[in-house]
């Protein structure tokens, strides 16, 4: 069975790159994460996801933010656009690890 969560995060907007928006994964759900994927990591240790927010559904992953000591996983302008969602915003997240252990 593949592990899923389901959190609430504040969409914001990376300083460094005007145009790129995260939301930052609770530090716990970060925690496993990491461990159920150690191993399965990609390049920069981004660890491949399916995300739903609202309607919209897609696939993507998650990156480490040493800064901030929790994975960030990127929403798209498409996402932001079509369940109107803003920098500042509360965000339901569902999200899926493709590559873990059980």
């Amino acid at each position: 069975m593949p592990a899923a969560y389901v959190f609430d995060a504040e969409l914001w907007e990376w300083p460094a790159r005007a145009s790129w928006f995260f939301v930052s994964v609770p530090e716990a759900i970060s925690d496993e994460i990491d461990a159920r994927t150690d191993g399965f990591a990609a390049g920069f240790g981004s660890v491949r996801v399916t995300v739903r927010v609202g309607g919209s559904a897609w696939a993507t992953s998650v990156f480490p933010d040493t800064t901030r000591g929790c994975f960030v996983l990127p929403i798209k302008k498409a996402v932001r656009d079509a369940e109107g969602i803003a920098p500042g915003d509360s965000v339901r997240i569902h999200l899926v690890l493709v590559d873990a252990r059980p």
